[in-house]
């Protein structure tokens, strides 16, 4: 027989995509998950493959230096039996010259980019084909993948959704941003490979990092450290908390990794200005979801950062209701960060499931600026020593807050109330637009007995007392309708929960602020107010916040901090209640004209009123979506948007995806930042 000679070849790029889920990453080139076949074909000239007279083999390799020790290089021959546990090649069916193979890697392959060559060998003759290059990722559609998902609704949410929503806010007035992760845009993929391959573990040993490639664990740390840039480690998003942004993006600005990834891509990989926590986050989620790690954003309500991990927050106020002293232990008003789904073989017990991992700079781990994964089950069980970063985890969701009032004669009243940290933990719910609230899974219900025991295992004394405890009780409330441009009112309300009467005197303050605690000017004080509290009576004490004092002052977070102070005259005790206002944006307005289909021209009409009483100038519409607008579009005004007045556009679209589309929209002005908005649309399949 004379030798076989391989003419062409085809990658059955559509098959292999539609069939392993990647068909919408939009490469030219071949991407399938690990442990589930795919099939290519081999066309031989001159003739056909003969059983038993031709021998086939393949060498698949990936990274610099690939060896077999290591699972990076892989020699394999076609057989009829194939193995789970390694690479494995079948031969489908055989039609003349052209013959259907598939091919195999096991679940527990190295991710990354491979290349492909053929074997051939008949009698003494041997030739070498390069056939050339595919992309593995993880599958949690494979039972034995690490990074497995039973619901299918659950994959669907968290590998293949482009879009989502994150959670900000206050704990007390709940918002949403809309997100354009955007994993399957064009060139994506290949930024997310490219940053596992300027990692510093990958430039001290590159043969090490990559044969660790296989495991969710490692490349969890991996991106949690690269898409900060603290480490001067190629990172990419530098974080910036306060003014001014002026050689960057405000953080505010963004609504989609997309542009982040590929501006770091275009700067040569120097980090992108600026993220702040849901930015770190959101980035983290599409590299996770484009590598194909079940990933979501999450959201802590009133989040706790410990430095000095004794779990309390020791905050100091003057008797204005103002900061006496800077700490560096603080309470975020919220702070996300991602949840991945993997098992987790590396630790003795059951810790399979939701792993925090959270890519915001704030404390080092193993001397990188890095957290997680850490076992959401642990957290909850309070094991601290279990890998990585319980400690700083289990402080976000549970410290303590312990107000002290230092008096003008340098005496300091300490203030104890019911526990105000990690509330309402949040994520978008699967399969549709609604929060679902995790909080469950972090800690168990407060004061009970479980709390108690968590508490005594994480050698935390608890400070807080129930709320019903409290022989007074002191709160915030709000009136309706904090919105940007208007005055508003809020309440000390104070309770008497006991059978005798108190007089107290009551002392409210605002100052404006910001996401991460830092407070602002004074936007709002009241005199000293004496009240008589009746036995288990209600009093309210009213303080009006004025447009005009906050607005020069409001930071693009839209917060205002409000501060109660209590004095009960019979005890001397002193009590505090803070509550951060959050000031609401105007709503855009998007209409969909026309009917939506795929590859068929759509009309938006974008629209939002000047809320302010004063005209907006520099105004820019910011419009992106996956499938809908083909990366970003920007659209500037002309003239400044009187008060009152409607700023208007239409913009034209060619949906090239069909099925559920999310376009999101943000709004930016000299006077107004950060405003957001977002409308679903259903894109009809393209009739055939």
């Amino acid at each position: 027989f004379a030798e076989l000679v391989l003419d062409t070849w085809d990658l059955q790029l559509e098959r292999n995509g539609r069939e392993h889920r990647t068909a919408d990453m939009g490469c030219k080139q071949l991407v399938v998950r690990r442990g589930q076949p795919f099939t290519i074909t081999l066309c031989f000239s001159g003739r056909g493959y003969e059983e038993g007279v031709d021998k086939l083999a393949f060498n698949i390799e990936t990274g610099p230096c690939p060896s077999e020790t290591s699972g990076t290089r892989t020699h394999f021959a076609v057989t009829d039996c194939p193995e789970e546990s390694c690479w494995s090649a079948v031969i489908q069916q055989q039609d003349g010259e052209s013959l259907s193979v598939s091919l195999c890697s096991p679940p527990s392959a190295c991710i990354g980019r491979y290349t492909l060559t053929l074997e051939t060998c008949t009698g003494y003759q041997g030739s070498s084909f390069h056939i050339g290059h595919f992309i593995l990722l993880f599958n949690a559609w494979h039972p034995e993948d690490t990074v497995f998902l039973r619901d299918e609704n659950e994959r669907r949410e968290y590998v293949l959704s482009q879009h989502g929503l994150i959670y900000q806010g206050t704990s007390n007035y709940i918002s949403s941003v809309p997100w354009n992760f955007g994993q399957f845009e064009d060139d994506i993929l290949s930024i997310c490979l490219n940053m596992l391959d300027v990692n510093p573990k990958h430039l001290r040993d590159q043969n090490r990092d990559c044969s660790r490639r296989n495991d969710p664990v490692y490349i969890g740390r991996v991106v949690s450290a690269m898409v900060n840039c603290n480490d001067e480690d190629r990172g990419v998003l530098a974080g910036r908390w306060e003014k001014p942004y002026d050689d960057g993006t405000n953080p505010m600005s963004w609504i989609g990794s997309v542009d982040i990834l590929k501006r770091w891509k275009d700067l040569g990989c120097q980090p992108v200005k600026y993220g702040q926590c849901w930015v770190f986050a959101a980035v983290a989620c599409t590299v996770m979801r484009c590598l194909g790690i079940p990933t979501r954003v999450v959201t802590n309500y009133s989040s706790a950062h410990d430095t000095n991990a004794n779990l309390t927050i020791d905050y100091y106020l003057n008797e204005m209701g103002g900061q006496e002293r800077k700490s560096w232990d603080r309470i975020w008003n919220f702070h996300c960060w991602v949840e991945s789904w993997m098992a987790r073989p590396d630790l003795a017990g059951d810790y399979d499931g939701w792993q925090a991992l959270d890519p915001t700079p704030q404390e080092k781990s193993e001397g990188v600026f890095c957290c997680g994964p850490a076992p959401v089950k642990a957290i909850k069980e309070g094991d601290m020593q279990v890998k990585y970063d319980i400690p700083f985890v289990f402080a976000e969701v549970n410290a303590d807050v312990v107000y002290w009032v230092v008096r003008s004669d340098g005496m300091q009243k300490q203030s104890i109330q019911s526990s105000v940290v990690g509330k309402h933990i949040s994520t978008k719910s699967m399969g549709k637009d609604t929060r679902e609230d995790i909080t469950h899974t972090y800690k168990y219900p407060e004061g009970s007995e479980e709390e108690r025991k968590v508490f005594a295992k994480a050698e935390h004394e608890k400070k807080s007392i129930p709320e019903e405890d409290e022989a007074l009780h002191l709160k915030i409330k709000v009136s309706e309708g904090a919105n940007k441009g208007c005055d508003f009112d809020v309440f000390a309300v104070i309770n008497n929960n006991t059978d005798v009467g108190h007089v107290c005197s009551v002392r409210l303050c605002a100052r404006t602020t910001s996401y991460n605690g830092t407070t602002g000017p004074q936007c709002g004080l009241t005199d000293l107010i004496d009240i008589d509290l009746e036995p288990r009576s209600e009093k309210r004490v009213p303080m009006r916040i004025l447009y005009k004092q906050y607005k020069d002052n409001l930071t693009q977070d839209n917060l205002i901090k409000v501060v109660a102070l209590l004095t009960d005259h019979q005890t001397g005790d002193v009590m505090v209640a803070v509550r951060d206002v959050y000031v609401e944006n105007p709503p855009i307005k998007i209409r969909i004209l026309g009917e939506p289909m795929q590859n068929r021209k759509l009309v938006a009409e974008i629209s939002m009123v000047n809320p302010l009483e004063e005209p907006l100038s520099n105004c820019v519409f910011v419009v992106e979506g996956s499938g809908l607008t083909h990366g970003q579009r920007v659209k500037q005004l002309e003239e400044p948007v009187e008060p009152q007045a409607e700023a208007k556009f239409r913009l034209d679209l060619m949906p090239h995806q069909s099925g559920l589309q999310k376009l999101m929209v943000d709004f930016e002005s000299d006077q107004l930042r950060g405003v957001k908005g977002y409308r679903n649309v259903i894109i009809a399949p393209q009739p055939m």
